[in-house]
Parts: C-alpha cells; sequence; structure tokens
C-alpha cells in the first residue's frame, strides 16, 4: 500500500497596493488642481487613477512630518503671491488643509523637514534664498526664521544671473543646499530647536563653472553625495564628511549618450537603498541614467540609459522594496512603472502609464494610524 503524503504549501499574502501623492504645477497644460493621491500595486506594476486630494496652488515638491500624518507642500496662495508652505493633515486616502506659512522668499521649488520634526527647510528658486521654518507640536508651519541670500552668478547669462537655490537636504546638524546660479551647494549650520541657520560655512562645495548643481542624494553609509548639475547635464561623486560637512569631488560623470546632439537638462537623483546603484533623469532625452557605485570609493560606472516613458521626467522615485521606480513626465502629464533589478541597477520597458496632470513630485507614503 503506497503512502502520499500532502504538501502544505503557504500561500503568502499579496503585498498591499503602496499609497502615493503626486505635486503638480497648476499652471501647466495638464489642468492639474492641486495634489493627487494614488496607489501602486507591486505585484503587477498598475497605477491607480489620480485622485484629487486637495485643491491647492503649485503644490510642486512635497514632504512628510518624520512621526506625524502631516504632508507638506510648497505652492502659492492668495495671502502668499511669491511663496508658501501648506501643511495637510492626511486621513484614508484623503487630505484635510490645516494652514500656511510664508515660503521666506520667491518662486520655492524644493522642501524637507529635519529628522527632529521641528524645523522645515525651502529652497527658493525665485530669489536664491534658502528660508527655515519652525514646526509646532501639532506639526504646523510658522514663519521664517532664516532667510538667507548669497550673491553671486555664472557663466551661463540665461540661467545663471543670480542665486537660484534649487533643494534642501539635511544631513545631520548641516543643511545642504544645491544653487543652480552658483555653482555651489552650500553648506549651512543647523540649530533645528530654534528652526535658524547660520550663513553658509567654508566648506561649501564648487561645481564646475556653468555646471548648475540642481538636486543632491546622499549614499545610505553617509559617505558620499552624488549631486546631479542640470546644465551640464552631469552627475558630480563627492566625499562627504557627516561631523564638518565638507564636500570633495571624487569624479563627474555624464548622464547622456556620448552620441547625443539633442540638448536637455537633467532633473532628479536618487541612490537605490542597496547602496549600490544611483539614478539620474535627462529631460530632452527623456530617460534615466544608471549608474553602479563603488560603496568603497563611491565612484559611479555607466550601466545603461533607460528610456522613461514620457516627455520631460521632472521626478522619479524609486518605490518601497527597491523592485519599482515610478518616473513622472511633465510634459505628457503621465506616470510610468518601470520594474528595477536590485542585482542588477538595470530599468525595464515602462509600462502601466497612468495620466497625472503636470506631475512634479512623488512621494510614497507610510500607513495612516
Amino acid at each position: 500500500m503506497k503512502t502520499h503524503l500532502l504538501l502544505l504549501v503557504p500561500t503568502l499574502a499579496a503585498a498591499a497596493p503602496l499609497p502615493f501623492a503626486v505635486g503638480t504645477n497648476t499652471g501647466g497644460s495638464g489642468n492639474s488642481e492641486g495634489i493627487y493621491l494614488s496607489t501602486f500595486d507591486p505585484a503587477t506594476g498598475a497605477i491607480s487613477e489620480a485622485k484629487l486630494a486637495a485643491k491647492y496652488g503649485n503644490p510642486g515638491f512635497l514632504a512628510l512630518h518624520p512621526d506625524k500624518p502631516i504632508l507638506y507642500a510648497i505652492g502659492r496662495s492668495e495671502k502668499h503671491p511669491r511663496g508658501s508652505i501648506a501643511a495637510f493633515r492626511r486621513g484614508e486616502g484623503s487630505l484635510e488643509f490645516l494652514g500656511e506659512a510664508s515660503a521666506g522668499g520667491a518662486g520655492p521649488c524644493h522642501l524637507v523637514v529635519h529628522p527632529s520634526g521641528r524645523t522645515l527647510a525651502v529652497a527658493n528658486y525665485g530669489d536664491g534664498r534658502t528660508s527655515t521654518l519652525p514646526l509646532d507640536d501639532a506639526g504646523l508651519p510658522g514663519e521664517p526664521v532664516s532667510s538667507i541670500r548669497i550673491e553671486g552668478s555664472g557663466p551661463n547669462a540665461n540661467r545663471q544671473e543670480g542665486p537660484h537655490a534649487h533643494g534642501v537636504y539635511f544631513s545631520g546638524d548641516h543643511l545642504l543646499v544645491p544653487d543652480l546660479g552658483l555653482d555651489k551647494t552650500l553648506v549651512f549650520k543647523v540649530d533645528p530647536a530654534a528652526a535658524k541657520i547660520d550663513p553658509p560655512e567654508p566648506s561649501s562645495w564648487s561645481s564646475a563653472p556653468g555646471a548648475g548643481p540642481r538636486h543632491l542624494a546622499l549614499s545610505p553609509d553617509g559617505r558620499h553625495a552624488y549631486v546631479v548639475n542640470e546644465l551640464d547635464n552631469t552627475v558630480a561623486a563627492c566625499s562627504f564628511d557627516k561631523e564638518t560637512g565638507k564636500l570633495e569631488t571624487l569624479q563627474t560623470i555624464g548622464t547622456l549618450p556620448e552620441d547625443w546632439t539633442g540638448g536637455g537638462t537633467t532633473a532628479e537623483i536618487e541612490v537605490h537603498p542597496n547602496g549600490r546603484f544611483v539614478y539620474a533623469s535627462n529631460r530632452g532625452h527623456d530617460s534615466i541614467a544608471v549608474f553602479r557605485r563603488d560603496p568603497a570609493s563611491g565612484k559611479l560606472e555607466t550601466v545603461h540609459i533607460a528610456p522613461c516613458g514620457g516627455r520631460i521626467p521632472r521626478h522619479f522615485a524609486i518605490a518601497p522594496g527597491g523592485e519599482w521606480l515610478l518616473c513622472a513626465h511633465q510634459e505628457s502629464n503621465t506616470i510610468s512603472a518601470l520594474s528595477l533589478d536590485p542585482a542588477t541597477g538595470r530599468l525595464g520597458e515602462p509600462r502601466n502609464t497612468t495620466a497625472f496632470p503636470n506631475p512634479i513630485c512623488i512621494l510614497f507614503l507610510p500607513p495612516v494610524d
């Protein structure tokens, strides 16, 4: 008599869809009205239909409070026509407007919240001011405490006639600010309890003349910083001293194919959570450049340059889990999902492209308690 063994294989629950928010340009051709919410299914790569969650003017870039269910957006309002910071309470698939404050300058383009949850920093592209705002116990922004503008210019007369702060990034007690107009990444000392920054440190870093630093990304180990230069389509790999905030150039590498003659500008940069790869987007060529990172030296090697699925990849975000990249196409008014191989860094073909009006920023959201 034969004995048959029944093997019981546990069924793994499908990963839950990942919620994300999309910041937009409300003055563009896509007729955006504000901030949109959606979900991404990492099992299939599907992106759900965009849902308007909050009406607000030009809520381009977004950030989260570290421990409160609050989302912040740069923008513009009737009360603050030069630039504002707005706070929204997150619910399940909803956003509730809580309040706003001045951005401390003209034309805000990027923001970040300090890990303490007491300070918010904003880069104002229009007048080149770097500003810091206090966040109260409820997470609401107050009026700016610091607003610093560094005089100067660069060799590109059309884009570098003056300072243009373009990004803000906290690291310990320093704030790093790539300034496209000055060809510098400014390093400010931060007092997060007082929401104050001091004038830039002598350790502020200079790019090649006319490069136009736009955004940066720090490696997970904090030893290296990668600055994407908008105007000359390069990435600068730098060593980074967390104690002093000092950056030193290790290498500069191009983001475009050598035979490309069509021009364009870079936009976003991100380091993979495993620390082995760096990604940078090309507007005009409409692609994502993929680099292999040497964790020891910090230097980069090109893996490939992948089509992004639409026109003008203003922003992208690597999904939690590290196996997908979502890319926002500002002129196509779409977002595409690209599979990502964490072992090789390579991106797959764009798919599941979904309509979003004038997308500028993709921000994955943690669960709401």
